[in-house]
């Protein structure tokens, strides 16, 4: 994409005046940049005018949309916030600003002459970037989106330290943002690098399975069609068919793929809340539903915001078949999640929005309120409880850093044993202590966000019984009773 192709699909929704902006925007950033090369060999600016390009997409306002261009020029060159703030305002300023903090705030996690008195600053930064504005987490989301759609031109190391990164990271949080369809992409591109062969395998079991199941699938889409036509119901009907990477999640949980009944679902869209029931109470008088699988995401919103309606039934040709049934603003909020809040240039993030005082904010996205409370009070040097937040950002999982700065996600609550047995099962059983972000802990210290864990080792160390009482993790607790075993059976022949 280039400077012409950009504004040609942001000319639908800005006025002459914003595009006016944007075009000045793509000029500057392309003189800073200017010399600046990708690894694939081309010029530099094509990066940050995609990451505008995804934004335009996404449906983004103009200052987002421009501080996408100029999202690496503070930390790449040698423009100033002054500079930026000159030429394109404030608000275009603060947020190239908070990009900025977040690169190097997670930078600086990775670095372990940096976790020790910063560890704590470094986090702080983190999170005053991100919750004074939460514009700066939809940047870095379509950032990392472009740069795993061209990961092929990267080293094959970068390639797995990125894509996993990418699916530990990102992928949650653009699901707790109910941003579903950049999440799935994020997890599809991420896996592919992560492990191809199965990424290929599963690939051809899905394709194989959704083309035999499309011809009966029509039958059953025609009739739904039929009947809500009759009803006078106004609608659309799509088909959704489900990704790599979900299918291979669910197959760790059911083995059988026969067992599986979301393969494809068939999406229905209507005007309001009250024909969403009624289209689930005729679909039913058509097919037979099963019992437990009907969900009711509208009554009951999941934790990101998501709404729909789920059904599960038998068609009488035997296909089993699953309808979501959702309106247009649920759909439109399911696909692009928080983004989809911002109508184009319609609206912006001001400061009733900052205040949560916007009725756009899904109820269950309280979060990024209470997020933007705790980064004001930080801004302000006040004390601040941000545990519940870390929590709240990815669920009940914890991400900890290894010395060389790789990144692993372990269940809140683990132990350092739990940290060394998911590196190397050699690891684990030679383990004797455990320096974590610069100082000395025991077996029993539970880790926590952030930390960088260095595993000491000792070639006379072995697995002890009283271990157990220093793990949570499976993998660890199978992994020491069979090397105990192994020794039980060594020293009684």
């Amino acid at each position: 994409m280039d400077k012409k192709e950009l504004l040609s699909i942001a000319e639908p929704y800005f006025d002459e005046d914003h595009l006016a902006e944007l075009s000045l925007a793509i000029s500057f950033a392309a003189e800073k940049h200017l010399g600046q090369k990708r690894h694939s060999g081309e010029p530099y600016i094509i990066h940050p005018i995609a990451v505008a390009g995804i934004l335009v997409d996404w449906g983004m306002d103009i200052d987002t949309v421009i501080a996408g261009v100029l999202h690496d020029t503070l930390e790449d060159t040698e423009t100033s916030f002054d500079e930026i703030e000159k030429y394109f305002g404030r608000d275009v300023a603060f947020l190239v600003d908070g990009v900025t903090k977040v690169s190097k705030a997670r930078a600086g996690m990775r670095d372990i002459s940096s976790y020790l008195p910063e560890t704590k600053d470094n986090l702080t930064k983190l999170l005053i970037a991100v919750g004074q504005d939460v514009r700066v987490i939809i940047i870095k989301l379509a950032d990392r989106l472009h740069n795993m759609r061209t990961l092929k031109h990267q080293p094959p190391k970068k390639q797995i330290k990125i894509a996993r990164e990418t699916l530990e990271v990102f992928a949650p949080l653009a699901d707790r943002l109910n941003m579903g369809r950049i999440r799935v992409e994020l997890e599809e591109l991420a896996f592919s690098y992560l492990d191809s062969k199965e990424y290929k395998r599963l690939s051809h079991i899905l394709k194989d399975r959704t083309g035999r199941s499309q011809r009966k699938l029509t039958r059953v889409r025609k009739a739904i069609d039929q009947k809500l036509t009759e009803e006078h119901i106004p609608h659309q009907m799509d088909g959704r068919i489900k990704s790599v990477y979900s299918l291979y999640k669910k197959l760790k949980k059911i083995p059988d793929i026969d067992e599986i009944y979301d393969l494809i679902a068939l999406r229905v869209i209507v005007e309001d809340v009250t024909t969403c029931y009624l289209v689930l109470g005729l679909i039913h008088s058509l097919y037979p539903p099963m019992v437990n699988r009907i969900k009711d995401y509208i009554a009951r919103p999941k934790m990101n915001g998501y709404q729909s309606l789920h059904t599960t039934v038998m068609a009488d040709n035997g296909q089993i078949v699953e309808f979501q049934i959702r309106t247009e603003q649920m759909h439109d909020y399911a696909e692009r999640g928080l983004a989809a809040s911002f109508h184009y240039n319609a609206q912006k993030f001001t400061e009733a929005y900052r205040k949560g005082q916007i009725a756009a904010m899904p109820a269950d996205l309280r979060w990024i309120t209470e997020l933007q409370e705790v980064a004001a009070q930080l801004h302000e040097g006040k004390e601040a409880n941000v545990e519940h937040l870390k929590i709240d950002l990815f669920a009940n999982r914890i991400f900890v850093y290894s010395p060389r700065g790789d990144i692993y996600d372990m269940p809140e609550g683990s132990y350092p044993l739990d940290f060394a047995y998911r590196i190397h099962s050699d690891l684990g059983s030679k383990a004797s202590g455990f320096i974590i972000n610069g100082k000395m802990k025991p077996f029993s210290y539970k880790l926590q966000y952030g930390d960088v864990i260095e595993v000491i080792t000792n070639k006379n160390a072995k697995p002890k019984l009283d271990w157990f009482d220093h793990i949570i993790t499976v993998h660890a607790r199978n992994k020491i009773r069979g090397q105990l075993n192994k020794r039980f059976r060594s020293s009684n022949p």
